[in-house]
Protein backbone atom coordinates (compact mmCIF):
# COMPACT_ATOMS: atom_id res chain seq x y z
CA UNK A 1 0.00 0.00 0.00
CA UNK A 2 2.87 2.29 0.81
CA UNK A 3 4.50 1.66 -2.55
CA UNK A 4 1.23 2.78 -4.20
CA UNK A 5 1.09 5.69 -2.24
CA UNK A 6 4.32 6.58 -3.29
CA UNK A 7 4.08 5.88 -6.56
CA UNK A 8 0.90 7.96 -7.17
CA UNK A 9 2.54 10.60 -5.60
CA UNK A 10 6.02 10.53 -7.85
CA UNK A 11 3.10 10.58 -11.10
CA UNK A 12 1.19 13.71 -9.50
CA UNK A 13 4.62 15.22 -9.08
CA UNK A 14 5.48 15.09 -12.51
CA UNK A 15 2.30 16.05 -14.09
CA UNK A 16 1.67 19.11 -12.14
CA UNK A 17 5.56 20.22 -13.22
CA UNK A 18 7.43 21.18 -16.18
CA UNK A 19 8.75 17.21 -15.95
CA UNK A 20 5.48 16.74 -17.69
CA UNK A 21 6.96 18.59 -20.84
CA UNK A 22 10.77 16.63 -20.28
CA UNK A 23 7.73 13.51 -20.48
CA UNK A 24 6.65 14.53 -24.03
CA UNK A 25 10.00 15.86 -25.76
CA UNK A 26 12.15 12.90 -24.31
CA UNK A 27 10.57 10.23 -25.39
CA UNK A 28 9.59 11.93 -28.75
CA UNK A 29 13.44 11.96 -29.08
CA UNK A 30 14.10 8.92 -28.01
CA UNK A 31 11.83 7.05 -31.08
CA UNK A 32 13.52 9.39 -33.66
CA UNK A 33 16.57 8.25 -32.61
CA UNK A 34 15.49 4.55 -32.28
CA UNK A 35 14.22 4.95 -35.50
CA UNK A 36 16.89 6.14 -37.48
CA UNK A 37 19.42 3.18 -38.42
CA UNK A 38 22.76 3.59 -36.70
CA UNK A 39 21.42 5.16 -34.03
CA UNK A 40 21.08 2.79 -31.21
CA UNK A 41 19.15 4.03 -27.72
CA UNK A 42 22.43 3.25 -26.00
CA UNK A 43 24.46 5.90 -28.33
CA UNK A 44 20.80 8.09 -27.17
CA UNK A 45 21.14 7.53 -23.58
CA UNK A 46 24.43 7.89 -23.32
CA UNK A 47 24.36 11.10 -25.31
CA UNK A 48 21.50 12.68 -23.36
CA UNK A 49 23.49 11.95 -20.42
CA UNK A 50 26.76 14.07 -21.21
CA UNK A 51 24.47 16.53 -21.15
CA UNK A 52 21.97 16.14 -18.45
CA UNK A 53 24.82 15.72 -15.93
CA UNK A 54 23.94 19.07 -14.21
CA UNK A 55 20.53 19.13 -14.62
CA UNK A 56 19.04 18.09 -10.93
CA UNK A 57 19.21 14.09 -10.32
CA UNK A 58 15.52 12.97 -10.78
CA UNK A 59 15.04 15.15 -13.91
CA UNK A 60 17.68 14.02 -15.53
CA UNK A 61 16.70 10.17 -14.70
CA UNK A 62 13.40 10.82 -16.16
CA UNK A 63 14.80 12.29 -19.49
CA UNK A 64 17.07 9.56 -19.51
CA UNK A 65 14.35 6.96 -19.05
CA UNK A 66 12.16 8.48 -21.45
CA UNK A 67 14.91 8.42 -24.16
CA UNK A 68 15.30 4.71 -23.03
CA UNK A 69 11.74 3.44 -23.64
CA UNK A 70 11.06 6.09 -26.77
CA UNK A 71 13.89 4.56 -28.70
CA UNK A 72 13.45 0.83 -27.80
CA UNK A 73 10.41 1.22 -29.47
CA UNK A 74 11.08 3.70 -32.37
CA UNK A 75 13.36 0.74 -33.82
CA UNK A 76 9.84 -0.39 -34.99
CA UNK A 77 9.93 1.74 -37.21
CA UNK A 78 12.91 1.79 -39.46
CA UNK A 79 12.63 -2.41 -38.76
CA UNK A 80 8.42 -2.13 -40.52
CA UNK A 81 9.45 0.02 -43.47
CA UNK A 82 13.31 -0.33 -43.90
CA UNK A 83 13.89 -3.80 -43.09
CA UNK A 84 16.33 -2.44 -41.02
CA UNK A 85 15.68 -2.72 -37.41
CA UNK A 86 16.62 1.13 -35.77
CA UNK A 87 18.63 -0.60 -32.78
CA UNK A 88 19.22 -4.34 -32.51
CA UNK A 89 16.02 -5.02 -30.19
CA UNK A 90 13.95 -4.82 -33.49
CA UNK A 91 15.57 -7.68 -35.23
CA UNK A 92 12.72 -9.83 -34.39
CA UNK A 93 9.95 -7.19 -35.48
CA UNK A 94 11.76 -6.97 -39.33
CA UNK A 95 10.85 -10.54 -39.78
CA UNK A 96 6.89 -9.82 -39.95
CA UNK A 97 6.46 -5.81 -39.66
CA UNK A 98 8.10 -5.18 -43.53
CA UNK A 99 6.26 -8.18 -44.88
CA UNK A 100 3.46 -6.46 -43.77
CA UNK A 101 4.31 -2.66 -44.88
CA UNK A 102 5.24 -4.10 -48.30
CA UNK A 103 1.25 -5.80 -48.57
CA UNK A 104 0.01 -2.33 -48.30
CA UNK A 105 -0.39 -2.70 -44.52
CA UNK A 106 2.28 -0.44 -43.36
CA UNK A 107 -0.18 1.67 -40.80
CA UNK A 108 -1.73 -1.06 -39.32
CA UNK A 109 1.44 -2.68 -38.68
CA UNK A 110 3.05 0.19 -37.32
CA UNK A 111 -0.27 0.33 -34.93
CA UNK A 112 0.33 -3.37 -33.74
CA UNK A 113 4.26 -2.59 -32.66
CA UNK A 114 2.69 0.40 -31.03
CA UNK A 115 0.13 -1.43 -28.93
CA UNK A 116 2.38 -4.36 -28.51
CA UNK A 117 5.40 -2.04 -26.59
CA UNK A 118 2.42 -0.64 -24.70
CA UNK A 119 1.29 -3.86 -23.49
CA UNK A 120 4.57 -5.04 -22.72
CA UNK A 121 5.88 -1.91 -20.73
CA UNK A 122 2.92 -1.95 -18.77
CA UNK A 123 3.66 -5.47 -17.59
CA UNK A 124 7.55 -4.42 -17.20
CA UNK A 125 6.58 -1.35 -14.81
CA UNK A 126 3.98 -3.52 -12.62
CA UNK A 127 7.12 -6.52 -12.01
CA UNK A 128 9.33 -3.34 -11.23
CA UNK A 129 7.44 -2.43 -8.91
CA UNK A 130 6.66 -5.80 -6.97
CA UNK A 131 10.15 -7.43 -7.40
CA UNK A 132 12.49 -4.19 -6.99
CA UNK A 133 11.92 -4.05 -3.55
CA UNK A 134 11.89 -7.70 -2.88
CA UNK A 135 15.37 -8.57 -4.71
CA UNK A 136 16.48 -5.45 -2.65
CA UNK A 137 15.88 -6.85 0.59
CA UNK A 138 17.32 -10.35 -0.73
CA UNK A 139 20.43 -8.25 -2.02
CA UNK A 140 21.14 -7.41 1.37
CA UNK A 141 22.26 -10.93 1.95
CA UNK A 142 25.32 -10.58 -0.67
CA UNK A 143 28.52 -9.38 0.07
CA UNK A 144 32.26 -9.55 -1.66
CA UNK A 145 32.30 -12.64 -2.25
CA UNK A 146 28.64 -13.26 -3.82
CA UNK A 147 29.24 -9.76 -5.87
CA UNK A 148 32.30 -11.18 -7.40
CA UNK A 149 30.40 -14.40 -8.77
CA UNK A 150 27.93 -12.65 -9.71
CA UNK A 151 29.69 -10.36 -12.02
CA UNK A 152 31.31 -13.83 -13.14
CA UNK A 153 28.19 -14.95 -13.79
CA UNK A 154 27.02 -12.11 -16.00
CA UNK A 155 29.82 -11.87 -17.93
CA UNK A 156 29.30 -14.89 -18.96
CA UNK A 157 25.90 -15.01 -19.37
CA UNK A 158 25.63 -11.84 -21.43
CA UNK A 159 28.43 -13.61 -24.26
CA UNK A 160 26.52 -16.70 -24.30
CA UNK A 161 22.66 -15.39 -25.23
CA UNK A 162 24.11 -12.10 -27.69
CA UNK A 163 26.70 -14.56 -29.51
CA UNK A 164 24.64 -18.04 -29.75
CA UNK A 165 26.51 -19.31 -32.81
CA UNK A 166 29.77 -18.88 -30.96
CA UNK A 167 29.47 -18.56 -27.56
CA UNK A 168 33.47 -18.19 -27.37
CA UNK A 169 33.81 -14.63 -28.99
CA UNK A 170 30.90 -13.34 -26.41
CA UNK A 171 33.42 -14.38 -23.61
CA UNK A 172 36.40 -12.83 -25.29
CA UNK A 173 34.55 -9.26 -25.53
CA UNK A 174 33.13 -9.72 -21.86
CA UNK A 175 36.58 -10.25 -20.90
CA UNK A 176 38.20 -7.93 -22.63
CA UNK A 177 35.88 -5.05 -20.73
CA UNK A 178 37.00 -6.62 -17.73
CA UNK A 179 40.58 -5.97 -18.86
CA UNK A 180 39.32 -2.61 -19.77
CA UNK A 181 38.43 -2.18 -16.41
CA UNK A 182 41.57 -2.94 -14.32
CA UNK A 183 42.99 0.04 -16.04
CA UNK A 184 44.17 2.93 -14.13
CA UNK A 185 44.41 2.99 -9.98
CA UNK A 186 43.29 -0.22 -8.27
CA UNK A 187 40.31 0.45 -5.66
CA UNK A 188 41.61 -0.29 -2.35
CA UNK A 189 45.14 0.75 -2.14
CA UNK A 190 45.27 3.29 -5.48
CA UNK A 191 48.25 1.21 -7.53
CA UNK A 192 48.34 2.21 -11.19
CA UNK A 193 47.88 -0.62 -13.17
CA UNK A 194 48.25 -0.46 -16.96
CA UNK A 195 48.96 2.81 -16.75
CA UNK A 196 52.91 3.41 -18.06
CA UNK A 197 53.82 6.43 -16.57
CA UNK A 198 50.61 8.10 -17.99
CA UNK A 199 48.51 10.50 -15.28
CA UNK A 200 45.54 10.38 -17.93
CA UNK A 201 45.58 6.36 -17.94
CA UNK A 202 45.94 6.14 -14.28
CA UNK A 203 42.46 8.03 -13.74
CA UNK A 204 40.88 4.78 -15.22
CA UNK A 205 39.24 4.58 -19.14
CA UNK A 206 35.42 6.41 -18.49
CA UNK A 207 32.36 4.10 -18.86
CA UNK A 208 30.82 6.68 -20.82
CA UNK A 209 33.48 8.11 -23.73
CA UNK A 210 33.77 3.95 -24.15
CA UNK A 211 30.38 3.09 -25.12
CA UNK A 212 29.89 6.44 -26.91
CA UNK A 213 32.34 4.87 -29.25
CA UNK A 214 31.38 1.72 -29.22
CA UNK A 215 27.97 2.15 -30.29
CA UNK A 216 27.89 5.87 -31.22
CA UNK A 217 31.17 5.80 -33.81
CA UNK A 218 31.12 2.21 -34.58
CA UNK A 219 27.81 2.61 -35.58
CA UNK A 220 28.55 5.39 -37.86
CA UNK A 221 31.29 3.61 -39.46
CA UNK A 222 29.10 0.63 -40.29
CA UNK A 223 25.97 2.24 -41.41
CA UNK A 224 28.52 4.42 -43.88
CA UNK A 225 30.33 1.25 -45.08
CA UNK A 226 26.44 -0.63 -45.98
CA UNK A 227 24.18 0.69 -48.67
CA UNK A 228 22.18 3.05 -48.63
CA UNK A 229 18.16 2.19 -47.70
CA UNK A 230 15.24 2.99 -49.51
CA UNK A 231 11.44 3.28 -47.21
CA UNK A 232 8.35 1.16 -48.26
CA UNK A 233 6.60 3.89 -50.40
CA UNK A 234 2.98 2.19 -49.95
CA UNK A 235 0.66 4.63 -48.17
CA UNK A 236 -0.46 3.54 -44.63
CA UNK A 237 -3.89 2.29 -43.96
CA UNK A 238 -5.70 2.51 -40.70
CA UNK A 239 -4.10 2.81 -37.72
CA UNK A 240 -7.17 1.61 -35.46
CA UNK A 241 -7.32 -1.69 -37.59
CA UNK A 242 -4.20 -2.39 -36.17
CA UNK A 243 -5.51 -1.73 -32.51
CA UNK A 244 -8.00 -4.57 -32.90
CA UNK A 245 -6.27 -6.76 -34.98
CA UNK A 246 -3.48 -6.72 -31.87
CA UNK A 247 -6.04 -6.83 -29.17
CA UNK A 248 -7.41 -10.30 -30.92
CA UNK A 249 -3.72 -11.69 -29.92
CA UNK A 250 -3.84 -10.24 -25.87
CA UNK A 251 -2.64 -13.23 -24.37
CA UNK A 252 0.07 -13.28 -26.19
CA UNK A 253 1.41 -10.03 -25.62
CA UNK A 254 0.67 -10.89 -21.89
CA UNK A 255 3.14 -13.89 -22.41
CA UNK A 256 5.32 -11.79 -24.17
CA UNK A 257 5.28 -9.06 -21.66
CA UNK A 258 6.58 -11.72 -18.69
CA UNK A 259 9.40 -13.49 -21.20
CA UNK A 260 10.74 -9.80 -22.09
CA UNK A 261 10.74 -8.95 -18.47
CA UNK A 262 12.79 -11.92 -17.42
CA UNK A 263 15.16 -11.74 -19.93
CA UNK A 264 15.76 -7.74 -18.56
CA UNK A 265 16.47 -9.49 -15.50
CA UNK A 266 19.47 -11.23 -16.84
CA UNK A 267 22.90 -9.42 -16.90
CA UNK A 268 24.06 -8.08 -20.02
CA UNK A 269 20.92 -9.33 -22.13
CA UNK A 270 18.10 -7.07 -22.03
CA UNK A 271 15.98 -6.15 -24.87
CA UNK A 272 17.72 -8.09 -27.76
CA UNK A 273 16.71 -11.14 -26.28
CA UNK A 274 13.82 -9.74 -24.78
CA UNK A 275 12.06 -9.83 -28.31
CA UNK A 276 14.02 -13.09 -29.87
CA UNK A 277 12.28 -15.31 -26.85
CA UNK A 278 8.92 -13.95 -27.10
CA UNK A 279 8.89 -14.55 -30.99
CA UNK A 280 10.06 -17.90 -30.46
CA UNK A 281 7.54 -18.65 -28.11
CA UNK A 282 4.43 -16.86 -29.69
CA UNK A 283 5.82 -19.08 -33.12
CA UNK A 284 6.05 -22.33 -30.86
CA UNK A 285 2.46 -21.82 -29.33
CA UNK A 286 0.99 -20.12 -32.57
CA UNK A 287 -2.35 -22.12 -34.46
CA UNK A 288 -0.52 -20.50 -37.66
CA UNK A 289 3.23 -20.94 -37.59
CA UNK A 290 3.51 -21.05 -41.20
CA UNK A 291 2.96 -17.10 -41.03
CA UNK A 292 5.26 -15.82 -38.89
CA UNK A 293 8.51 -14.41 -41.19
CA UNK A 294 5.26 -13.68 -43.99
CA UNK A 295 3.84 -11.21 -42.35
CA UNK A 296 2.34 -12.28 -38.75
CA UNK A 297 0.41 -9.67 -36.59
CA UNK A 298 0.92 -12.12 -33.83
CA UNK A 299 4.74 -12.33 -34.19
CA UNK A 300 5.17 -8.37 -34.56
CA UNK A 301 3.06 -7.90 -31.53
CA UNK A 302 5.22 -10.68 -29.65
CA UNK A 303 8.17 -8.76 -30.46
CA UNK A 304 7.60 -5.59 -29.72
CA UNK A 305 6.14 -6.69 -26.26
CA UNK A 306 9.23 -8.52 -25.51
CA UNK A 307 11.37 -6.33 -25.92
CA UNK A 308 9.67 -3.40 -24.38
CA UNK A 309 8.68 -5.12 -21.38
CA UNK A 310 12.49 -5.82 -20.98
CA UNK A 311 13.29 -2.09 -20.72
CA UNK A 312 11.75 -1.64 -16.99
CA UNK A 313 13.20 -5.81 -16.39
CA UNK A 314 16.61 -4.65 -17.25
CA UNK A 315 16.40 -1.51 -14.71
CA UNK A 316 15.56 -4.01 -11.56
CA UNK A 317 19.46 -5.19 -11.13
CA UNK A 318 20.30 -2.02 -11.73
CA UNK A 319 18.26 -0.68 -8.67
CA UNK A 320 18.50 -3.22 -6.66
CA UNK A 321 22.10 -4.90 -7.49
CA UNK A 322 23.55 -2.07 -9.28
CA UNK A 323 24.14 -4.61 -12.12
CA UNK A 324 22.75 -3.85 -15.37
CA UNK A 325 20.61 -5.88 -17.55
CA UNK A 326 21.37 -4.04 -20.53
CA UNK A 327 23.82 -1.80 -22.42
CA UNK A 328 21.09 1.31 -22.25
CA UNK A 329 20.84 0.26 -18.63
CA UNK A 330 24.70 0.26 -18.13
CA UNK A 331 24.43 3.91 -19.13
CA UNK A 332 21.44 4.84 -16.82
CA UNK A 333 23.41 2.96 -14.27
CA UNK A 334 26.40 5.42 -14.83
CA UNK A 335 24.15 8.36 -15.22
CA UNK A 336 22.85 7.36 -11.47
CA UNK A 337 26.16 7.75 -9.98
CA UNK A 338 26.67 10.85 -11.79
CA UNK A 339 23.96 12.35 -9.68
CA UNK A 340 24.94 11.03 -6.16
CA UNK A 341 22.53 8.23 -6.23
CA UNK A 342 23.73 5.09 -5.07
CA UNK A 343 21.98 1.64 -6.49
CA UNK A 344 22.44 -1.51 -4.45
CA UNK A 345 21.20 -3.86 -1.37
CA UNK A 346 20.66 -0.68 0.38
CA UNK A 347 18.58 2.02 -2.40
CA UNK A 348 15.18 0.97 -0.01
CA UNK A 349 16.83 1.85 3.28
CA UNK A 350 18.95 5.09 1.62
CA UNK A 351 16.31 6.20 -0.86
CA UNK A 352 12.71 3.84 -0.86
CA UNK A 353 10.89 6.41 -2.39
CA UNK A 354 13.50 6.68 -5.60
CA UNK A 355 12.65 2.99 -6.77
CA UNK A 356 8.85 4.43 -6.88
CA UNK A 357 9.44 7.20 -8.59
CA UNK A 358 11.72 5.53 -11.35
CA UNK A 359 8.39 2.88 -11.70
CA UNK A 360 6.19 6.38 -12.26
CA UNK A 361 8.69 7.39 -14.72
CA UNK A 362 8.40 4.26 -16.95
CA UNK A 363 4.86 4.38 -16.45
CA UNK A 364 4.68 8.54 -17.95
CA UNK A 365 7.24 7.65 -20.83
CA UNK A 366 5.13 4.52 -21.89
CA UNK A 367 1.82 5.94 -22.27
CA UNK A 368 3.45 9.04 -24.24
CA UNK A 369 5.41 6.83 -26.25
CA UNK A 370 2.07 5.08 -26.83
CA UNK A 371 -0.08 8.10 -27.74
CA UNK A 372 3.09 9.67 -29.70
CA UNK A 373 3.48 6.79 -31.74
CA UNK A 374 -0.37 6.65 -32.63
CA UNK A 375 -0.67 10.49 -33.12
CA UNK A 376 2.10 10.64 -34.87
CA UNK A 377 2.63 7.69 -37.37
CA UNK A 378 2.59 9.15 -40.21
CA UNK A 379 4.49 12.39 -39.75
CA UNK A 380 7.67 10.73 -38.28
CA UNK A 381 7.95 8.28 -41.45
CA UNK A 382 8.84 11.74 -42.93
CA UNK A 383 12.16 11.36 -40.72
CA UNK A 384 13.45 8.45 -42.28
CA UNK A 385 13.76 10.72 -45.68
CA UNK A 386 16.71 12.14 -43.58
CA UNK A 387 20.12 10.89 -45.94
CA UNK A 388 22.44 9.16 -43.85
CA UNK A 389 25.60 11.89 -45.48
CA UNK A 390 23.89 14.54 -43.33
CA UNK A 391 22.94 12.85 -40.30
CA UNK A 392 26.40 10.54 -39.33
CA UNK A 393 28.72 13.85 -40.01
CA UNK A 394 26.39 15.59 -37.13
CA UNK A 395 25.77 12.18 -34.94
CA UNK A 396 30.33 12.04 -35.28
CA UNK A 397 30.42 15.68 -33.82
CA UNK A 398 27.82 14.76 -30.59
CA UNK A 399 29.48 11.72 -30.10
CA UNK A 400 32.80 13.67 -29.72
CA UNK A 401 31.30 16.61 -28.06
CA UNK A 402 29.40 14.12 -25.36
CA UNK A 403 33.03 12.33 -24.76
CA UNK A 404 34.61 15.70 -23.84
CA UNK A 405 31.81 17.15 -21.83
CA UNK A 406 32.15 14.44 -18.91
CA UNK A 407 35.24 15.67 -17.64
CA UNK A 408 36.39 18.09 -19.87
CA UNK A 409 39.45 16.02 -21.19
CA UNK A 410 40.68 15.83 -24.58
CA UNK A 411 42.04 12.00 -23.72
CA UNK A 412 38.18 11.63 -23.57
CA UNK A 413 37.64 12.01 -27.02
CA UNK A 414 41.02 10.07 -27.98
CA UNK A 415 39.50 6.97 -26.30
CA UNK A 416 36.26 7.33 -27.93
CA UNK A 417 37.79 7.05 -31.15
CA UNK A 418 39.87 3.96 -29.75
CA UNK A 419 36.71 2.63 -29.06
CA UNK A 420 34.99 3.31 -31.86
CA UNK A 421 37.35 1.92 -34.24
CA UNK A 422 37.78 -1.06 -32.09
CA UNK A 423 33.99 -1.79 -31.37
CA UNK A 424 33.95 -1.51 -35.83
CA UNK A 425 36.54 -4.06 -36.27
CA UNK A 426 35.24 -5.94 -33.45
CA UNK A 427 31.69 -5.75 -35.37
CA UNK A 428 33.49 -6.91 -38.67
CA UNK A 429 34.69 -9.87 -36.74
CA UNK A 430 31.07 -10.44 -35.45
CA UNK A 431 32.00 -10.43 -31.86
CA UNK A 432 29.29 -8.90 -29.63
CA UNK A 433 29.27 -5.08 -28.18
CA UNK A 434 27.26 -6.00 -25.29
CA UNK A 435 29.55 -8.30 -23.22
CA UNK A 436 32.53 -5.94 -24.02
CA UNK A 437 30.65 -2.87 -22.10
CA UNK A 438 28.85 -5.05 -19.56
CA UNK A 439 32.86 -6.20 -19.14
CA UNK A 440 33.29 -2.42 -18.56
CA UNK A 441 30.49 -1.66 -16.15
CA UNK A 442 30.86 -5.17 -13.84
CA UNK A 443 34.93 -4.97 -14.36
CA UNK A 444 34.82 -2.80 -11.51
CA UNK A 445 32.87 -4.40 -8.98
CA UNK A 446 34.63 -7.90 -9.59
CA UNK A 447 37.65 -6.14 -8.69
CA UNK A 448 36.86 -4.61 -5.72
CA UNK A 449 34.89 -7.66 -4.79
CA UNK A 450 37.76 -9.92 -5.65
CA UNK A 451 40.00 -7.95 -2.94
CA UNK A 452 37.53 -7.34 -0.18
CA UNK A 453 36.90 -10.90 -0.41
CA UNK A 454 40.49 -11.78 -0.02
CA UNK A 455 40.69 -8.82 2.83
CA UNK A 456 38.02 -10.77 4.64
CA UNK A 457 39.22 -13.89 4.26
CA UNK A 458 42.89 -13.01 5.36
CA UNK A 459 43.98 -14.63 1.79
CA UNK A 460 41.54 -17.89 2.01
CA UNK A 461 40.06 -18.98 -1.46
CA UNK A 462 37.56 -21.14 0.12
CA UNK A 463 35.15 -18.42 1.49
CA UNK A 464 34.18 -17.74 -2.28
CA UNK A 465 33.25 -21.16 -3.07
CA UNK A 466 31.51 -22.42 0.30
CA UNK A 467 28.75 -19.74 1.19
CA UNK A 468 25.28 -20.73 -0.08
CA UNK A 469 24.89 -17.90 -2.34
CA UNK A 470 28.34 -17.55 -3.74
CA UNK A 471 28.14 -21.56 -4.37
CA UNK A 472 24.95 -21.75 -6.30
CA UNK A 473 26.34 -18.78 -8.54
CA UNK A 474 29.90 -20.18 -9.18
CA UNK A 475 28.28 -24.06 -9.85
CA UNK A 476 25.30 -22.07 -12.40
CA UNK A 477 28.73 -20.55 -14.13
CA UNK A 478 30.39 -23.41 -14.19
CA UNK A 479 27.61 -25.58 -15.49
CA UNK A 480 26.71 -22.30 -18.04
CA UNK A 481 30.12 -23.48 -19.34
CA UNK A 482 29.94 -27.12 -20.07
CA UNK A 483 26.64 -26.91 -20.92
CA UNK A 484 27.79 -24.85 -24.04
CA UNK A 485 30.89 -27.41 -24.84
CA UNK A 486 29.60 -29.69 -27.91
CA UNK A 487 31.33 -32.94 -26.13
CA UNK A 488 29.31 -32.42 -23.13
CA UNK A 489 26.17 -31.93 -25.09
CA UNK A 490 26.66 -34.73 -27.11
CA UNK A 491 27.53 -37.13 -23.80
CA UNK A 492 24.02 -35.34 -22.52
CA UNK A 493 22.02 -36.55 -25.63
CA UNK A 494 23.35 -40.02 -25.32
CA UNK A 495 22.72 -40.56 -22.22
CA UNK A 496 19.08 -39.12 -22.50
CA UNK A 497 18.42 -41.79 -25.44
CA UNK A 498 19.98 -44.38 -23.51
CA UNK A 499 17.56 -43.73 -20.56
CA UNK A 500 14.39 -43.11 -23.00
CA UNK A 501 15.19 -46.32 -24.72
CA UNK A 502 15.37 -47.92 -21.32
CA UNK A 503 11.99 -46.56 -20.02
CA UNK A 504 10.42 -47.71 -23.40
CA UNK A 505 11.65 -50.99 -22.65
Amino acid sequence: MDGLISFANSVGAILTSWSALDVVWATLLGIIVGMLPGLTATLGVALLTTLTFKMEADQAILILICMYVGAIYGGSRSAILLNIPGTPANAATALDGFPLARAGKAGSAMAVATTGSVFGGMIGMVALAVIAPVLAEFALSFGAFEFFWLAVFGVLISGQLTSLDDPIKGWIAGFLGLFVATIGQEGIYAVPRFSYGSTDLAGGIGLLPAMVGAFGLAEILTVMRQEAFEAVRSKADSVWAGIREAYKYKFTAIRSGLIGTLMGLIPGVGEDMGSWASYAAARQSSKNKDEFGKGSVEGLLAAESGNNAAVPGALIPVLTLAVPGSAPAAVLLAAMVIHGIRPGPLIMIESPGFVYSVVAMVFLATIAMGVLGLLLTRPLVLVLKVTRERLMPIIFVLCTVGAFAIASRTFDVWVMLFFGIFGFILRELKYPMAPLILGIVLGDILDKSLRRGLVLSDGDLVQFFNRPISMVLWISALLFILLTMPSVRRLLNRIFKRSTKGEAK
